[in-house]
């Protein structure tokens, strides 16, 4: 037994080489002049050959070494992931705006699925799941130290099938269970119309491939039947992101200027470090998209609504427009997800997403785990934004990675009372209806609409947290156009 187990143990051992030679472990070492941590693969490997020969029953060695991939990924930050076959191919429909699913965005915490977003109009959206949720079993399967990978695999699933999800919610006694059917979901990610005479609401629920055109062909059908729009409205709220081009365009769609610069990058490698502009080349790979928009979209009184369901590319949206004081933010303040997300392949149908740089506004401040703060803080209803309380955002997230020059970012939430906080929002959330947004009976775009008009804005009082001050720019922050290199690639 102990020549069988030394000899699958020295196999292991290749095999662990030949996965440390496909992520490039050698180049590495050479590059940063360190020695490959030797002793720690050989452990990989005993660990390899131990599980061969002992555990209880047969393992197949490619779900061995592909679950060491995910757990090594997984292990360093909520947004790296290992995406096999099946993960990978749904990734893509995902970006397309076409996927069979339940349609909401997830992170992990605390070893469980928590909800950071349900996408409009899809069955999570219709079931009543909310932000901030959390999912303890999918199809009774317990997911503590689940992977945002296997979860997203078993919600996907056939068009027509069912999945059971058990939610549990902060201040509710017991968790409840609720049947989603799975649905093909053709995210329609813009929306557009007049909520009012003279006042336009343009809704972006998501950045996908096709956002732009959709953003262009709604604004100019929207213009051409109203011409003397007086205000706009861009509403990103529960916007979870999706492709930074997507951001780009949009927020150049706004900017009156095309060279503005609408974001920058900041990570180890020197590819990593970039700036990106509103000039076509970096959000369109062929054509202009948004050539015929009416010249009015650049000069029109904007107002931006948020709250901590925007994210990611919904921020760099919001911070660029609110650096540039081209629009008033608007709401609460944002998830705080300012890291990007990088796709490597591995092979024809596996590739790793990995976290690779930070994001920053134009004028240099850090979204990542600070978020996008409002210029004027409005709550979800007059009775106040109770509701924050059972809100999740990236500073609570385990592993969430901090803010350059941190060495911890604390919870933005304000934890003194909370326990009575949540049981009041949930006293509140028991007593109204779902929020549809853009509807009559939407306070926070009311308040926009007053914004526009010069009534009073009613601004939040009481929220069950201590919002920070707009992050400062990091010394030398301030951005110089660089040499213009070649077009970057989707991330």
């Amino acid at each position: 037994m102990g020549i069988k187990a030394k000899n699958i143990g020295l196999i292991g051992l290749g095999m662990v080489a030949g996965v440390a030679a496909s992520f490039q472990f050698s180049a590495y070492a050479q590059k940063n002049g360190a020695p490959l941590p030797l002793d720690e693969l050989r452990q990989l490997a005993d660990v390899y050959g131990l599980i061969k020969t002992d555990y209880v029953e047969p393992v197949e060695d490619k779900k061995l070494l592909s679950e060491a991939i995910g757990g090594m990924v997984a292990s360093l930050d909520p947004h790296s992931v290992y995406l096999d076959p099946k993960a990978f191919r749904e990734m893509r429909e995902s970006v397309q705006g076409k996927f069979v699913g339940v349609g909401v965005e997830i992170a992990t915490e605390d070893g469980y699925v928590k909800v950071v977003s349900p996408i409009e109009d899809t069955p999570a959206h219709k079931a009543g799941i909310k932000s901030g949720d959390l999912i303890t079993r999918i199809d009774n399967v317990p997911v503590r130290n689940m992977s945002v990978d296997e979860a997203i695999k078993r919600m996907r699933g056939k068009a027509g099938s069912k999945v059971t999800l058990t939610i549990a919610r902060r201040g509710e006694d017991k968790p409840w269970v609720v049947p989603v059917t799975r649905e093909k979901i053709n995210v329609q990610s813009v929306k557009a119309r007049l909520v009012e005479p003279g006042y336009a609401w343009v809704r972006v629920s998501q950045f996908q491939e096709n956002t732009l055109e959709e953003l262009a062909r709604k604004t100019t059908s929207l213009y051409a039947e109203n011409p003397g729009i007086k205000g706009l409205v861009l509403d990103l709220r529960n916007d979870p992101g999706g492709l930074l081009p997507g951001a780009i365009g949009v927020s150049a769609a706004f900017l009156p200027q095309p060279d503005q610069v609408i974001v920058s990058t900041k990570g180890q490698l020197p590819d990593s470090n970039q700036v990106f502009y509103g000039r076509r080349e970096f959000y369109a790979q062929r054509g202009d998209p948004l050539a015929g928009l009416p010249e009015a979209l650049k000069t029109v009184p904007m107002v931006v609504l948020v709250n901590s369901g925007s994210a990611s590319a919904s921020e760099i949206v919001a911070g660029a427009l609110q650096d540039y004081k081209r629009a008033i933010v608007m709401g609460s303040q944002t998830f705080g997800k300012g890291s990007v997300q990088t796709l490597r392949q591995l092979s024809a149908d596996t590739a790793i997403k990995l976290t690779t740089a930070r994001y920053y506004t134009p004028k240099g401040r850090p979204i990542q785990a600070t978020g996008i703060v409002p210029d004027m803080r409005v709550a979800e209803t007059a009775e106040g934004d109770m509701l924050n309380a059972l809100r999740v955002r990236e500073s609570d997230l385990q592993r969430h990675l901090v803010a350059e020059g941190e060495k911890k970012a604390a919870s933005a939430r304000d934890k003194a009372g909370q326990v009575d906080q949540q049981q009041r929002a949930l006293a509140l959330l028991k007593e109204r209806k779902p929020l549809e947004f853009g509807s009559k009976d939407d306070f926070q775009l009311a308040q926009a609409l007053n914004h526009f008009k010069g009534l009073p804005v009613q601004l939040a009082k009481g929220e069950p947290e201590e919002l920070k001050p707009v992050p400062q720019p990091l010394p030398g922050a301030e951005h110089k156009p660089p040499e213009l290199k070649a077009p970057p690639a989707k991330k």
